[in-house]
């Protein structure tokens, strides 16, 4: 990981909203129930994030759930891991709803903006997931 690579900064901007967002080891899953094509594929990838949170599965998160260039901000694999798992055992009790979806191309680049409500400690909380193809699936780019 490089010297200058300001990690907790990072974890705290993005790795702890999104695990905030998604992730607990009491989840429920997430329901894609009403997307269809690449909606459905997006909002899939919320439910695989939980559902691999939910199993404790932070090598997968890192690199199947979360972009690349997430990771890379992470520290890297490894660091990414480290952060996910620490994150993980500090969430509890969350219910995360997918209602809509929204694709776009920008420069060649396929997006998709997921707009997003949780329950956590009992209060509802909007919130936007953004997420980039790579290699052909959607990926967890960020928290708008």
């Amino acid at each position: 990981m490089p010297a200058n690579l300001p990690v907790r900064p990072i974890l705290t901007a993005i790795c702890l909203p999104l695990l905030a967002m998604g992730l607990t080891a009491c989840a429920t899953t997430t329901s894609v129930t009403g997307f269809k094509g690449e909606e459905r594929e997006a909002a899939q990838t919320v439910s695989n994030l939980q559902a691999d949170a939910t199993a404790g599965e932070e090598k997968k998160i890192c690199v199947e759930d979360l972009a690349a260039p997430l990771v890379v901000k992470l520290g890297g694999a490894k660091t990414c891991e480290a952060a996910v798992k620490s994150q993980l055992g500090e969430t509890d009790g969350l219910a995360v709803t997918v209602h809509s979806v929204q694709l776009s191309t920008t420069g060649g680049h396929r997006t998709a903006v997921a707009q997003v409500s949780s329950i956590y400690s009992g209060k509802s909380a909007p919130s936007k997931l953004t997420l980039a193809r790579e290699a052909g699936k959607w990926r967890i780019s960020g928290l708008q």
